[in-house]
């Protein structure tokens, strides 16, 4: 399989509801928790894409273009954007969507790196 063939087999798409216990002061989704639901989002992607270990080594250029508001959805996507020797970058797009209409649009967007490593935590090829 090629390396584009893998690039699309790793796409990775996950939906939730956004819930009062995620929002902060603002009724709007915490930063944080948005973050955390990137790299997952990320490290699912990388996964698909190595079959191996990898570990997140950088968080790049994350925009919080809109604020997320409680009782929407959101659906996160992953797509494996570089691909290096022992390391890949992978793209997050959260998307809000309007439960009862069929309003959509990017809040966020971000980056991620990832090291693939062995047993000994050693880096070794994404390939």
């Amino acid at each position: 399989m090629d390396i584009e063939e893998r690039i699309e087999k790793s796409k990775t798409s996950v939906f939730k509801a956004v819930f009062p216990n995620t929002t902060n002061h603002y009724d709007t989704l915490f930063g944080g928790t948005a973050l955390q639901l990137m790299d997952e989002v990320a490290f699912i992607t990388a996964t698909r894409f190595t079959r191996k270990r990898v570990v997140t080594v950088s968080s790049d250029k994350v925009d919080f273009a809109h604020p997320i508001p409680a009782g929407t959805l959101v659906e996160l996507m992953g797509a494996v954007i570089h691909v290096g020797n022992t390391s890949l970058k992978v793209q997050v797009d959260i998307f809000i969507e309007q439960m009862y209409t069929d309003e959509r649009k990017r809040a966020i967007q971000g980056e991620f790196t990832f090291v693939a490593i062995d047993e000994n935590k050693k880096p070794v090829s994404v390939l």
